[in-house]
């Protein structure tokens, strides 16, 4: 299996008659999934999503996947093809439309419903084409047909792309249920047609690569619920993703079973399932749902609340809950289901949430203690199958973290793919497919782009690092006044500290050794003020390491006077 190199160089101009594959985003990380596609000077996209900030990304909202590599050539972009409605993979669609409005997007019903609600909120009208499995478009050089793949949303396609460079498969998200809610499978009919034709590439979903035999079925969460709801004596707080319509469905059912009336919480929630009412994709039954402002109007033995907030943003409806900063409130008695997965990266806030809800006295049921989730990615064993249909020429694994990435591609080593066929790639790796084979070409640039508030790629690396250093060791501020002719210290120096332990007093001790710094620079002539400043952090950076154990962030001022 080839490894990208991390000293690869700017990769050359596509090389004729052949198809160059760059992803910018969701190798190497669960989320923010884009990947080009180029061919004859056009370009192709394949979703554009998200991924949602860590804890060492303090006051972040958003990631975005890096768009400068288009930046010059968004003319080129024949369109934008999403597989599904999942933020991971339409949620930068508004950010990349803010360069060029008209890019045209195609996916299916559901998915371009929820995108169009996106973009009303950001001002944008997109040009849209509805597609469904079996369609055939052809978009410049790229000839492209969707087939039908299972998910935990509803209306997932894979994408056939062929170009005189050869056929391409990506998968999107996908899993085998057999036993699927809506009734509609994984279409292995359709992959074994496309094996015989012959697959030159698959793009492959990873994310449950290290996961052994087959993902469980989407049914077997129904009796699970059953089960709490009957013996749940209070109100009912179930979160889950805002986009995942079967969960919704089998949470509306439980209810009407036991009897319950249930308010979903959370604009997202409230925005997508009332699409997919409004769609056919969600059956609410008679009665059954009732705004959350009438909560209030019924005993808590009667209500369930669909939160959103399951991998522990401290924005969503169930952060606020444990938070006690919303007006919904659990306490004894009342249960709460967190029905997703935990993303990796957000254990911490997820854990942080259940203890908070558990400190109020609340039951909280989830995947460790009951199965009340499963995914919706292929285990290895699905796989398997997989790559056993299709015996795919090359193999590029996709959509996960690096351990996802390899152990995907040794599940299509074992099923016969040479492994030097398989190419391990992360984000900003280009990969060509000529003549039949696929090979690294080299790296084009790809950061992470964040999103603050109303700012978009404002945001560095390195402010993120002052933003944790603020967080976690604190702040000293040292303030001096010297006289502009001789030098002469005229006022201080005083120091004044934040998100430190300490009383400020405990800097007196520094004091004269702050005084006898400035006066050295002072003594050696030629001083400015940026000397004098320097001098100060470093006799207050070596104070603080040594006797307070920390390393905050210090702010030397000298004005003359």
């Amino acid at each position: 299996m080839s490894h990208p190199h991390p000293e690869l160089t700017p990769p050359p101009p596509v090389p004729e008659g052949g198809l160059r594959v760059v992803p910018l985003g969701g190798l190497g990380e669960v989320g923010r999934n884009m990947t080009v596609f180029e061919y004859a000077g056009r370009l192709l996209i394949v979703d554009c999503g998200v991924l949602f900030p860590e804890d060492h990304q303090p006051g972040v909202d958003l990631i975005l996947p890096d768009f400068d590599y288009l930046e010059e050539r968004l003319d080129d972009i024949e369109a934008v093809v999403l597989t599904h409605g999942h933020e991971d993979h339409i949620g930068g669609v508004p950010y990349l439309l803010r360069r060029r409005p008209d890019i045209p997007i195609l996916g299916s019903q559901l998915t371009l419903a929820f995108i169009e609600a996106k973009l009303k909120e950001h001002r944008i009208t997109p040009v849209t084409l509805a597609v469904r499995e079996g369609q055939s478009e052809q978009l410049g050089p790229f000839g492209l047909e969707f087939v039908a793949v299972n998910h935990s949303i509803p209306d997932g396609l894979a994408v056939v792309i062929r170009t005189p460079a050869g056929t391409v498969l990506h998968t999107g998200d996908f899993k085998m249920d057999q036993l699927p809610l809506d009734g509609r499978i994984t279409d292995l009919r359709a992959f074994a047609r496309l094996g015989e034709e012959g697959v030159d590439l698959a793009l492959v979903d990873s994310t449950n690569a290290e996961v052994p035999g087959f993902t469980a079925h989407e049914r077997d969460i129904g009796p699970v619920l059953d089960n709490v709801f009957a013996q749940a004596e209070g109100q009912i707080v179930v979160a889950s993703f805002a986009s995942h319509v079967h969960r919704v469905q089998q949470v509306l059912d439980a209810a009407a079973l036991h009897e319950r009336k249930v308010a979903l919480v959370g604009r997202s929630m409230i925005r997508n399932m009332g699409i997919a009412a409004d769609l056919g994709y969600l059956n609410v039954p008679p009665g059954t749902l009732i705004d959350v402002k009438s909560i209030a109007d019924h005993p808590p033995s009667e209500t369930v609340l669909m939160a959103t907030g399951s991998q522990g943003e401290p924005m969503a409806a169930l952060s606020r809950i444990a938070n006690r900063d919303h007006r919904v409130s659990v306490g004894p008695g009342d249960t709460v289901i967190f029905a997703s997965s935990l993303i990796p990266g957000n254990e911490n806030s997820v854990f942080r949430v259940i203890n908070g809800l558990m400190r109020l006295g609340a039951k909280v049921v989830h995947q460790g203690n009951a199965r009340v989730h499963v995914s919706g990615h292929a285990s290895a064993g699905e796989l398997l199958y997989v790559y056993n249909i299709l015996r795919p020429g090359n193999v590029m694994p996709v959509h996960g973290e690096i351990r996802h990435l390899v152990a995907n591609g040794a599940l299509a080593v074992q099923t016969g793919v040479p492994a030097e066929r398989v190419v391990l790639a992360e984000d900003g790796v280009a990969v060509d497919l000529v003549d039949g084979r696929a090979r690294i070409a080299g790296a084009v640039p790809c950061g992470y782009v964040y999103v603050d508030g109303s700012s978009v790629g404002e945001i560095t690396d390195a402010e993120l690092k002052d933003r944790r250093i603020l967080g976690e060791e604190g702040f000293i501020a040292i303030f001096a006044v010297v006289d502009a002719s001789s030098g002469r210290v005229i006022t201080g120096p005083h120091i004044q500290a934040r998100g430190m332990a300490e009383d400020d007093k405990v800097f007196d001790a520094i004091l004269p050794d702050v005084t006898s710094a400035l006066n050295e620079v002072v003594g050696r002539g030629n001083a400015d003020t940026h000397q004098m400043q320097q001098a100060m952090r470093r006799v207050v950076g070596r104070w603080a390491a040594k006797r307070l154990r920390r390393s905050p962030m210090i702010i030397p001022t000298v004005v003359e006077a």
